[in-house]
């Protein structure tokens, strides 16, 4: 006997006990009938790496091992970052691995997802996502423009990458994304239709965008609840009652109070990391040695250019052409020479890179002893960092990359994670070696990734605790697959069971 076919439906940045309270209180119903069967807490890369944790969930496998955590990453052998990219996952996902054992399987707008060599099954990819990291496109390579034609085309006018750090005005922002769970759901149902599957798994990126945005404003959350609800009480219906449905999420919400943005200066400050843009006044001849690393003519092309005529250039260059030049200019001030760490893209976590030689192109600090030396030198400094009025530690904790997420794609993760205290927003940090460095984040963003994910099942789910990577092998198990020995996680009775038709 085959197991029921399984849908789960997955929520970025879907925080559980919000979903707990307005389920109960009558604002989800749809929602409030899988919930009555029990939530489980899940433990996630997200308190660590924020976007990590949804490739986590996918590959059942931590950080170190897939190598994904963020839009702009570092690889060997390049200054900067690469872009996420086909190619960048370093294991197989779920729906891969599901495939090769005859499982048919339909994946809808898995963020941090892209097209597998060889993958058989129906999968889209960049629809509606919030970020998008590829141009629009799916496996069979007509599904997407058959998509497009059958529903149309998302009805966000935006995303994370076009918008940046823009605010948005959560009266207009609301409509919008009512508009999309709309859409979602229509274009949920009609590729449930054309492609029948035992495992299903549909992403709604419209809660990442609530998530960000409507964070702590109770009647638009309400509001938008509801309206997720509608979308979700839709698919239930179109895929009836022979089937398992679970909900899950990597993620949750809290208030976006991180100091990522001071961290560049603050390494300056201390000698790690030489940037022109960083440079004290006083530092002229210094800086007359760096000025190979200090100007750079398409840096200074950029910055006489509108921010918005930018904007619209960019859109019309070919992705690694823009992404080419984008790491130039990011990388134009650094004195590679003189720079013994330096800060990663993000916009969370403080992350920091040694420029380690025979990783980095122009590596300066030795593997071994001196790499050990200096992360002990920047572990212990950043925890002195203080608030300059109250005293008060800014730096929650520093972790060790080596420490907390080993693995064979290690060497494209940072080589620390600084974790800030969230009590506050952080406006400035102070240590008696540099003094103050103070500055507004560029991120206005209420809202941001919180550490616990939760699931609940149609099938019933206990309340015990969870970690995101159980739900691979607990996947594998229902449709009667060995797991491999790699894969770590817990095994979820409610779902490997499987309920035999």
């Amino acid at each position: 006997m085959s197991p029921r076919p399984l849908v789960v439906l997955g929520f970025e940045m879907g925080d559980g006990a919000l979903f707990q309270r307005l389920a109960a209180d009558g604002t989800m119903p749809a929602v409030a009938r899988i919930l009555a069967g029990g939530m489980r807490r899940l433990t996630s890369p997200a308190d660590r790496l924020h976007i990590a944790a949804w490739p986590s969930l996918y590959t059942g496998m931590p950080p170190g091992e897939h190598g994904v955590y963020f839009t702009f990453q570092p690889a060997p052998g390049v200054h900067g970052w690469v872009r996420f990219a086909p190619g960048l996952y370093g294991v197989p996902t779920l729906w891969r691995r599901l495939d090769e054992a005859g499982v048919r399987t339909l994946v809808f707008d898995a963020p941090y997802s892209h097209p597998e060599a060889h993958h058989r099954g129906a999968a889209v990819f960049d629809w509606g996502c919030w970020a998008r990291y590829l141009e629009g496109t799916s496996t069979p390579q007509d599904l997407f423009r058959r998509l497009v034609r059958a529903v149309g085309r998302y009805p966000l006018p935006w995303e994370a990458h076009d918008l940046g750090f823009a605010p948005l005005e959560g009266d207009r922002l609301l409509p919008q994304l009512e508009q999309a769970l709309e859409a979602r759901a229509r274009a949920a149902c009609w590729l449930l239709a054309q492609h029948p599957a035992d495992f299903t798994l549909m992403v709604f990126g419209e809660t990442h965008i609530a998530g960000h945005y409507l964070f702590g404003q109770e009647v638009r959350l309400r509001r938008f609840h509801a309206a997720l609800d509608r979308a979700v009480a839709t698919i239930l219906a179109a895929v009836g009652d022979e089937v398992d449905v679970l909900l899950v999420s990597a993620d949750s919400t809290r208030p976006n109070h991180a100091g990522w943005h001071l961290l560049a200066e603050v390494m300056a400050r201390f000698g790690w990391y030489a940037s022109a843009e960083f440079a004290p006044e006083d530092a002229a001849p210094q800086a007359q040695e760096g000025a190979s690393a200090s100007f750079d003519p398409i840096r200074a092309l950029r910055d006489l250019l509108p921010k918005d005529f930018r904007k619209a250039l960019a859109r019309r260059l070919p992705r690694a052409l823009r992404d080419r030049l984008a790491r130039r200019v990011d990388t134009a001030t650094v004195d590679w020479a003189r720079t013994r760490a330096y800060p990663l893209p993000t916009d969370l976590e403080g992350l920091i890179r040694l420029n380690l030689q025979g990783r980095e192109p122009d590596g300066t600090v030795a593997p071994g002893p001196e790499a050990g030396e200096l992360l002990d030198e920047i572990q212990a400094r950043l925890l002195e960092l203080v608030e300059p009025e109250s005293g008060e530690r800014v730096v929650r904790e520093v972790l060790r990359v080596d420490e907390v997420f080993p693995g064979r794609r290690r060497d494209r993760l940072p080589d620390l994670i600084v974790l800030w205290q969230e009590g506050a927003p952080i406006r400035a940090v102070h240590h008696p070696a540099i003094g103050t460095v103070a500055g507004t984040s560029p991120d206005p963003r209420p809202g941001t990734h919180g550490a616990v994910g939760f699931a609940a099942a149609t099938t019933g789910m206990t309340a015990s605790a969870g970690d995101v990577l159980d739900l691979a092998p607990s996947v594998l198990v229902r449709f009667g697959l060995q797991v491999p020995a790699e894969l770590g996680g817990s095994i979820w009775p409610e779902i490997a069971a499987g309920g035999a038709r």
